[in-house]
């Protein structure tokens, strides 16, 4: 659709913008182009200060970007992908537009300062803001605007990791959680657009340069294995130390807001004078640990000092992302892992750049549950294919291991802190708080799993449902058949179609009587038909109905 390539275009206009605000920031406030590539060093600016600048830099910065997120858009606090998916999720993708402006400079000025955080949450906001007031300028309907947020957060990813894919699927698996063919079409020629504007200012290469990836012997596949559980706990405990920093300033503080970040830069500061390596996002750190430039001891310390360093730009009120953070610290711990293995194992162990590689993929997906982008997104970085069958299965290893510890991620635990769960009710509408069990209707008479595809289309038209329950001949609920797949069926040639409808029954995702209604409401929109069973939770058997129409009863049952 011709709106998705505006928003495409948009967001890769925007991330050159954004990009180029890092740039001359970080020269005005650091003296170098990427202070990290020259940690330790002075600010030729003002070189009698020498390295002691970065106690300053964080608090100019502070003092120039808190005023402005306070005064203009407090939701350009943070590292903005949480923002985006509440804005999908339970309001309409309503997003202010001035959120584009204010997060591009006070990003900027935080990364620029020193502020040790990513620019990828800041370009996704910037890039959703675009798209949400987009979708509301031409009068779009709420699902057209949801799906125009979604293209501008992956035309903002595509254009800053130069990662077409990887921002189609980090918008529809994180943005709008959910795969389909129309959102799939309109993300990738937001992508496609935004990466030939990123490509023509910034040029084809990837935005790391990475060591080529192989496996050398067999044995590997366990060691990242491993790898990919130890990186589930560590992405974890990357969000817990995350939002543990940001409660103690929040205890800590008792000023006015707009004043925060300045005074907090002076804690900031210290880190960096301690550990100037944590300057910025990090990437030439990055690069030089995959390629074994580090010690063990010293590659621990970067994986602390930059969960440290991040947690602190974002408690005292930075703007920045986590995505580029998790990365980081993942290639710490992966090379910190593979020079333990390569003396342990010398003769199978491998290289430690891979091992750094996969442990990227896996720290962010421990960490954010996003296999497929962790995945897609290490791929493009590398360009290697033989990276495929270990990245997929430390990542996959990682996401299960990652579910077993925390039941949030990075991104949704700072909304479920503010009382908000982006799969609970919205506060304040008017249906969603209520239990399925006090809205559902009786269970529609079930079909025997026997019936023919004819008999069943009969029964089908007759119910007033466009699905029905079907039981085995001993009476058991075997899953629901729908009126879709018996019309698809009955299309067939004759050969080629079932008998019976005992094929055709799925069963669709749970939904018990006492689960509140807005999660139910997923299972239900996702659904083929017009309904879904409801089961009791003690015995696991169908006792209700649950329909779009049950559902709008809750308007008149109190919660």
């Amino acid at each position: 659709m011709a709106a998705a390539v505006v928003v495409g275009a948009g967001a890769g206009a925007g991330s050159v913008v954004f990009r180029w605000c890092i740039k001359t920031f970080t020269r005005l406030l650091s003296g170098h182009a990427d202070y990290a590539a020259s940690p330790g060093a002075g600010n030729p600016h003002v070189p009698w200060l020498g390295p002691y600048f970065v106690l300053l830099a964080p608090v100019i910065g502070g003092l120039l970007y808190g005023p402005l997120v306070n005064r203009f858009a407090r939701e350009a606090r943070g590292h903005g992908v949480p923002e985006v998916m509440l804005a999908v999720a339970q309001r309409g993708g309503k997003i202010s537009p001035k959120v584009a402006v204010v997060k591009t400079l006070a990003s900027a000025l935080t990364i620029g300062s020193g502020g040790s955080v990513g620019r990828e949450g800041p370009i996704v906001q910037i890039g959703s803001a675009l798209g949400s007031t987009l979708g509301r300028v031409t009068k779009g309907t709420e699902g057209r605007v949801k799906l125009l947020v979604a293209c501008g957060a992956a035309g903002g990813i595509a254009a800053t990791f130069n990662a077409p894919l990887a921002g189609v699927f980090f918008a529809m698996e994180l943005i709008l959680g959910t795969f389909s063919a129309e959102a799939f079409g309109a993300t990738v020629l937001a992508s496609v657009t935004a990466s030939i504007i990123g490509r023509a200012t910034f040029g084809d290469a990837p935005f790391l340069d990475l060591p080529h990836f192989h496996v050398d012997h067999l044995t590997q596949y366990g060691l990242f294995a491993l790898l990919g559980v130890v990186a589930a706990v560590v992405g974890v405990g990357f969000a817990r130390v995350l939002y543990l920093i940001e409660d103690v300033c929040d205890w800590l503080w008792r000023g006015p807001e707009w004043l925060r970040p300045a005074i907090g830069g002076v804690a900031l500061g210290l880190v960096l004078l301690a550990l100037p390596e944590m300057y910025g996002v990090g990437y030439p750190v990055l690069e030089k640990a995959t390629e074994g430039g580090y010690a063990i001891g010293f590659l621990l310390l970067l994986l602390v000092g930059k969960m440290l360093a991040t947690s602190l730009t974002i408690g005292i009120g930075g703007s920045g992302g986590v995505f580029a953070p998790s990365l980081f610290i993942g290639a710490m711990l992966g090379s910190a892992y593979g020079i333990g293995v390569h003396h342990l194992l010398p003769g199978t162990a491998g290289a430690v750049g891979a091992y750094a590689l996969i442990g990227m993929g896996a720290t962010f997906a421990g960490g954010a549950r996003a296999p497929i982008t962790a995945v897609v997104i290490l791929f493009e970085l590398t360009g290697e294919y033989s990276i495929i069958l270990p990245l997929m299965l430390a990542v996959v290893l990682a996401t299960a291991t990652s579910r077993l510890l925390f039941r949030d991620t990075i991104y949704t635990f700072k909304l479920r802190r503010r009382g908000i769960d982006l799969a609970g009710p919205a506060p304040g509408a008017r249906i969603g708080a209520q239990h399925v069990g006090a809205v559902m209707e009786p269970l529609p008479c079930p079909m025997p799993a026997s019936t023919t595809l004819t008999d069943a289309a009969d029964l089908l038209s007759l119910s007033g449902h466009g699905a029905l329950p079907a039981v085995d001949g001993t009476g058991k609920y075997v899953g629901v058949v729908t009126a879709q797949a018996v019309a698809e069926a009955l299309a067939e040639q004759a050969d080629a179609a079932p008998s019976t409808v005992q094929q055709l029954a799925e069963p669709p995702t749970p939904v018990t009587a006492e689960q509140p209604l807005a999660q139910a409401l997923h299972i239900l929109l996702s659904a083929r038909g017009t309904g879904v069973p409801v089961f009791d939770t003690e015995h696991g058997e169908p006792v209700g109905w649950l329909s779009h129409q049950s559902a709008l009863r809750a308007v008149h049952t109190p919660a």
